[in-house]
């Protein structure tokens, strides 16, 4: 799913307080997402805020036309009230921001750097990469990242699926296609942060998930029936699950992607604008389209269904999934094995089908390391990419 950062505003120097920056969004057919900076009124607006300077942009979340000065103060207050009323954080924690080299996690480290000197949270703030090996992609994104860290003063830790798993995102391609590429790279990052937090013993790690991400994660889980996930999926920070797992949090959980479009623009930050490579046929894309179809219609769509999965309830008797360990890793897992072992375990023995659908029966093999029958690996093998 390719972004792409488009700027139609004069010379940065220029004077283009006389009119208001907005951001279009556009969502092709194909799930390709544009971000686009234009002008909208072509008629001087005061600050309705401080109603002293001229608007230099129309907030999307609220309408309001704004100086850039009391957009950064309400942008930055939000997501300062967001982390009090939660409780995100206590003084003296090890906090790790991950870190793509994107706009979202960007604007993250900087605004958790700023906050953090401003309120005087008394964090310990590093920032986290995952080199998931795509060439020409994640290699050119930590660069930004690299960049980042000597901006904001801030220490660096990267890890690799290579050095982990022993597969790069390129090779896993090669072998599996590019249907349900997604899986296997969502389910290997998300433990990659975890074992990346661990060597550098932090107690949170928070990530840049915004309002658009969540609401699209709401209407994906209702369009899959997947209960234990949408019951989960709004919360603002996760507890700790298991030994092993970092407890995590989403400070930008409130905060429309377009106005962290705006500050990153405004701001001047550094950042990465191009999605992955390997990611036009996510089933995210779906969701996306059909909720940004929604915010041009009703802006408010956004918080509408994030709130909505806020309160959600499961009649009781409905059952969940228990969670437990995995028996080979000790990782988090309803199940006898963790995602992330049966995916590794069919990239290993060439079933890259084994980690896709419903194949809990084998677990015990794998477990107990029993080969599989030729109808079992007939079956794992017949994959239409």
């Amino acid at each position: 799913m390719s972004t792409t950062s488009k700027s139609h505003c004069p010379e940065e120097d220029a004077d283009v307080t006389s009119c208001l920056l907005v951001v279009v969004l556009v969502v092709a057919s194909d799930g390709v997402l544009t971000i686009v900076l234009t002008h909208g009124v072509k008629m001087p607006i005061q600050c309705s805020s401080c109603s002293e300077k001229r608007a230099a942009l129309r907030r999307p979340k609220t309408g309001h036309s704004l100086c850039k000065e009391c957009f950064f103060g309400a942008f930055e207050e939000e997501i300062h009230q967001t982390i009090v009323a939660a409780t995100l954080f206590k003084p003296g924690e090890t906090v790790a921001i991950g870190a793509s080299g994107g706009k979202d996690s960007t604007v993250l480290a900087h605004v958790m750097k700023t906050l953090n000197e401003r309120y005087n949270y008394r964090l310990n703030l590093l920032l986290l990469s995952v080199d998931e090996g795509i060439t020409g992609y994640r290699d050119d994104s930590l660069e930004t990242v690299k960049r980042n860290q000597q901006q904001y003063d801030l220490p660096l830790k990267i890890v690799s699926y290579e050095e982990l798993y022993g597969w790069t995102m390129d090779a896993i391609v090669k072998q599996i296609g590019l249907k349900n590429n997604c899986t296997f790279c969502g389910v290997f990052r998300r433990q990659a942060l975890d074992r990346g937090a661990i060597m550098l013993k932090v107690d949170k790690i928070c990530t840049g998930h915004n309002a658009d991400d969540v609401a699209e994660t709401v209407l994906m889980n209702v369009l899959r029936g997947d209960i234990a996930r949408l019951r989960r999926c709004t919360a603002i920070s996760t507890a700790s699950e298991g030994e092993g797992v970092i407890p995590r949090c989403k400070p930008l959980k409130y905060a429309y992607e377009k106005e962290i479009v705006l500050y990153a623009y405004f701001k001047k930050l550094d950042y990465f604008s191009t999605e992955c490579i390997y990611s036009p046929n996510a089933y995210r894309g779906h969701a996306r389209t059909f909720l940004k179809d929604l915010e041009a219609v009703r802006p408010s769509s956004i918080i509408d269904v994030i709130h909505s999965g806020e309160n959600l309830s499961v009649k009781e008797g409905v059952k969940m999934p228990v969670q437990g360990t995995c028996g080979r890793c000790g990782y988090i897992s309803s199940q006898a094995l963790c995602k992330s072992c049966v995916l590794l375990e069919g990239l290993n023995r060439g079933l890259p089908k084994l980690g896709i659908g419903k194949h809990h029966r084998l677990h015990g093999k794998i477990l107990n390391q029993q080969p599989l029958t030729e109808q079992e690996k007939r079956k794992l093998k017949a994959v239409d990419f």
